[in-house]
């Protein structure tokens, strides 16, 4: 059974996703997994992967009896975990429909397994009969890893939004503009700051949902005798994970995407402008504020977006829909817009595509091995978006730090 651990009752170590088994004793080997090998995964991908276990936990108790996935795992029997994964496999594989989910669930399942037993091989005397153990399991981890729940599909083709649906979208989205979808004066900001940090950023929705009030820095620079402004992605360090009020709590995708970003000086005074006078003085610390005065969730946000798609006009929807594929924006879109412009602009200065790839896995947060860079690359070369980018941007802003400051 799957459970969340919350509440000031409750140790702050022990808080957060936990599986239970039927009289409401923790699953004992998922609860090592989640300790020794979730610690680098966000909160989102943690639960994700709990409960993908807990269908595997179930199956083998419904197969077997109660608890007979830890206890194979816990004596190292072959044959049992065989047949567990061997049947869960074919279950998953004969349903009606089957997903893209299904097979993270299958492919989740098979690296716990794999993973304990490396783990209890190594702590235990190695003596013939382990090795023999390890070498079975081995080769079924071989064979298994061949098998998939579904066929990937061709990889699709990273696309930035059309020049028409980001022009539109200034427009919309400015404060001033009597097309703006949004009545209150907070909500227009809060939505223009979220807007600007994902396209000029590259902030995933989760790390723009993470930022505290101050999470622009700044200092002056002495050899560019100019002041420079950047951006630190990380955990909120003002304030607990385990206590976050959201249903959904964002959080960091892995330890690669921990980095610091520049920032121009005016997306600066953009979150200044809002920070000073349309933020309010909530009792959190986080800079996305709701009209309640709680952190902005996951949810909001999506909704936002969805919102927002419904009031673009009608010929631009109808492009972005050819271009794209797509009939509506979502907070992701942006990223993906981002990604394209910023390597368009490193190659348009001179940048070799490889050095520029490297630059990007910084600016984006991606690993050494991640294949994302290679996909914008392909993307990169629709340039319609350069003069919006270049101009449109620093116009609009110019025009909003001329507004007078609210009292």
């Amino acid at each position: 059974m799957f459970q969340q651990l919350f509440g000031v009752a409750v140790p702050a170590s022990l808080r957060g996703p936990v599986l239970l088994d039927g009289i409401g004793l923790p699953r004992y080997w998922a609860a090592v997994w989640s300790t020794m090998a979730a610690s680098e995964l966000a909160d989102s991908t943690h639960t994700k992967k709990l409960r993908y276990l807990e269908d595997l936990y179930q199956h083998a108790a419904d197969l077997i009896s109660p608890n007979a996935l830890d206890d194979a795992l816990s004596d190292l029997d072959a044959d049992a975990l065989a047949q567990i994964l061997e049947s869960w496999f074919v279950s998953i594989r004969n349903q009606p429909v089957v997903t893209g989910a299904d097979e993270k669930r299958w492919q989740t399942g098979l690296e716990f397994v794999s993973s304990v037993v490396t783990w209890l091989s190594k702590s235990e005397a190695v003596d013939d009969r382990l090795q023999r153990i390890e070498q079975r399991l081995n080769r079924l981890s071989g064979l298994y890893s061949q098998l998939h729940v579904r066929r990937d599909k061709a990889v699709e083709m990273v696309r930035s939004l059309p020049a028409s649906t980001v022009e539109a979208l200034y427009l919309l989205l400015d404060p001033n503009s009597p097309q703006n979808p949004f009545a209150r004066e907070q909500t227009r900001w809060r939505v223009y700051v979220a807007f600007v940090l994902m396209l000029h950023q590259g902030l995933r929705r989760g790390e723009i949902l993470l930022l505290p009030a101050d999470a622009v820095k700044s200092a002056y620079d002495r050899k560019q005798q100019r002041t420079r402004f950047w951006l630190n992605v990380r955990e909120n360090e003002y304030e607990e994970a385990e206590i976050d009020p959201r249903y959904s709590k964002p959080g960091i995708k892995n330890a690669h995407s921990l980095r610091q970003i520049p920032v121009s000086e005016l997306t600066a005074s953009v979150v200044q402008l809002y920070v000073e006078n349309y933020r309010d003085r909530p009792a959190h610390s986080y800079l996305l504020n709701s009209q309640f005065d709680t952190p902005l969730s996951t949810e909001t946000l999506t909704k936002v977006f969805a919102q927002i798609s419904r009031r673009l006009p009608r010929e631009v929807l109808a492009e972005l829909k050819d271009r794209t594929g797509k009939d509506a924006i979502t907070p992701h879109d942006l990223r993906h817009t981002c990604a394209v412009m910023r390597l368009h602009q490193l190659l348009e200065r001179g940048d070799e595509m490889d050095e520029a790839l490297q630059k990007m896995r910084t600016f984006f947060g991606w690993s050494k091995t991640s294949t994302m860079p290679a996909r914008y690359a392909r993307a990169v070369f629709e340039d319609r978006l350069a003069s919006v980018w270049n101009d449109a941007f620093d116009d609009r802003v110019a025009l909003l730090r001329a507004l007078p400051s609210r009292s």
